[in-house]
């Protein structure tokens, strides 16, 4: 994203922290990232930094965290008496602090906990990395029920390469981001068993059905389910050779374990991370989410793939669309 907004048409001064004082230092000496984007030269314009974040944050006017799920209440806390709008990339719901009887929360709702001051949203939708980086054609979603960060952030990122679109509804563009990310892994895992393109379609449907009811019961509009947030990310991040979630579910279906798995990736794969989460919310709202508890299951060591594939094809009849 930092290269997205440094080949921005207006100019944008962009800086990229790390907070890896080595990594900035190897990527400030390459002119690009060569752990996670190798071959992708920065733009001239875009400058890398370490050190204090927040004096970087405090003369900018918009701050983007890239950080994954589970290190966005720490960053936001050194955030909370930044002015400039706060937007973050991260997708996925944090893992409860109070053991399997308490259900964590979305980004949006960590940040009204940790830096309530915070003029703040989210930048979502369906977007490899890789994509972005060589400003493959892409679209995404600036969601917050601020205007002002909203039109920041189409500002700063909407160019010929990459469209944004504005959304308020903060809490539907995150159930789409961290749903997904779980039902990736059920199709990965449905993919490596060779069930066929039947099945896929099936699963990322229902999976569809399943990620809506949750939204809607937190609150979330239907239609935004339907937009890239959710329709569009399901589909990328269920089916893309690139997506580290639907791989987790590629390697348990070859008998891999999770550490295995999560060893192999080199990535952070927030399926992995949420999946429990996402269900522990669920269940709260008394909101039923089959593929998302048996990929938590699969995920726990209670069900082998098979299993789990038989547990969801077991189920009694059902109506559609409920």
């Amino acid at each position: 994203m930092a290269m997205s907004a440094a080949s921005h048409p207006a100019g944008h001064a962009v800086t990229l922290w790390a907070r890896d004082a080595s990594q900035a230092t190897a990527m400030v000496a390459a002119r690009e990232n060569t752990r996670y984007l190798p071959g992708l030269p920065f733009p001239a314009s875009l400058s890398v930094a370490c050190g204090d974040a927040v004096a970087l944050a405090c003369v900018a006017d918009l701050v983007v965290v890239a950080t994954p799920m589970a290190a966005l209440r720490s960053t936001l806390v050194g955030l909370a008496d930044v002015t400039a709008p706060v937007a973050w990339l991260c997708k996925g719901f944090e893992a409860s602090a109070g053991g399997s009887g308490s259900a964590g929360l979305m980004a949006h709702e960590v940040c009204a906990q940790a830096a309530p001051l915070l003029r703040s949203g989210a930048l979502s939708g369906p977007s490899f990395a890789q994509e972005v980086a060589r400003s493959q054609p892409t679209a995404l979603v600036a969601a917050s029920q601020d205007a002002v960060v909203r039109d920041v952030l189409v500002q700063a990122f909407h160019s010929p390469s990459l469209r944004v679109y504005a959304n308020d509804d903060i809490v539907g563009v995150e159930v789409g981001g961290a749903v997904k990310n779980v039902l990736a892994i059920a199709t990965g895992l449905c993919d490596g068993l060779d069930l066929g393109l039947n099945a896929r379609a099936a699963l990322v449907t229902r999976g569809l059905a399943e990620m809506t009811r949750l939204g809607v019961a937190l609150g979330a509009r239907l239609d935004t389910f339907m937009g890239l947030s959710g329709l569009g990310d399901l589909v990328l991040t269920a089916t893309g050779d690139l997506s580290r979630n639907r791989r987790v579910g590629l390697l348990l279906s070859q008998g891999q374990t999770l550490p295995q798995v999560v060893a192999s990736l080199g990535h952070v794969a927030e399926g992995v991370y949420s999946a429990r989460t996402v269900a522990q919310r669920a269940a709260a709202l008394g909101v039923d989410m089959p593929i998302t508890q048996a990929v938590v299951d699969l995920l726990d060591g209670k069900m082998r793939p098979t299993e789990a594939v038989a547990a969801l094809m077991g189920r009694d009849p059902a109506v559609e669309l409920r």
